[in-house]
């Protein structure tokens, strides 16, 4: 097993647990404090992390080559996706594109929705400067069509669970419309929860992806399991 705790005041640099591997794919479920691709806080991001990982597991010599698929938010854990040829990355950024790729996320959120299920049309435009997506009208300059359908699954003493079926892949698109129907997800504090998670985290969890093999054209369903926590733990999952 391949070490990467070189660093603990990093604890990125832990290996996150793998879903799948062949030749050409590698599927990861993302803890709730990696980042999948640089960015301007410096740490370590996931792509590195794995490129060192199949070098060290391959005993492979110089450059490594892994593409980045699709990203999930940091503060969130789950079903990352990376490319391992030039070739499989090229058809799932197609696939990505074509929405062939069938994303589930899970929600904890603090208030019941006013439906048990629905399906939720937003227009969502970005604010750079502070790094979140509002809700706007489809007039608004440079906003963004953005769809989901939700149901509650679960119900706690103090919580509810969500599972989301995502449509488009908008920025913080679930966050967004999930806090415009007033329920904001547990330690989401810039889309409205009252305080923040211990660690940091929210709990937004990529669940199950679906797709057709870039290559092989196998279809593949992978799940994983949320991280292990008392709030997680009361829905029974």
């Amino acid at each position: 097993m391949i070490d990467f705790n070189e660093n603990p005041n990093k604890n990125n640099f832990i290996l996150p647990e793998i879903i799948f591997e062949d030749n050409h794919l590698l599927v990861i479920n993302k803890l709730n404090s990696q980042i999948v691709q640089g960015d301007k806080t410096g740490d370590s991001p996931l792509s590195e992390m794995l490129k060192e990982y199949i070098k060290k597991k391959y005993n492979k010599p110089g450059n490594v080559f892994l593409g980045v698929v699709h990203r999930i938010d940091r503060p969130a854990s789950g079903l990352v996706i990376f490319a391992k040829t030039s070739k499989s990355l090229s058809r799932l950024n197609q696939m990505i594109q074509n929405r062939e790729i069938k994303k589930t996320y899970w929600a904890v959120v603090k208030t019941q929705p006013p439906l048990d299920s629905g399906h939720l049309i937003n227009f969502l435009k970005k604010n750079e400067k502070l790094n979140k997506s509002f809700v706007c009208e489809e007039s608004v300059k440079d906003s963004h069509r953005a769809e989901l359908y939700y149901k509650l699954i679960g119900k706690s003493d103090n919580y509810f669970l969500l599972e989301i079926n995502l449509i488009t892949g908008r920025h913080h698109q679930i966050r967004t419309q999930l806090a415009h129907i007033g329920c904001p997800i547990k330690g989401d504090i810039k889309y409205g929860f009252p305080r923040t998670n211990p660690n940091g985290s929210i709990h937004l969890h990529a669940q199950k992806i679906e797709f057709t093999h870039p290559v092989k054209q196998d279809f593949i369903s992978l799940t994983c399991n949320p991280p292990v926590d008392n709030v997680w733990k009361a829905f029974s999952i």
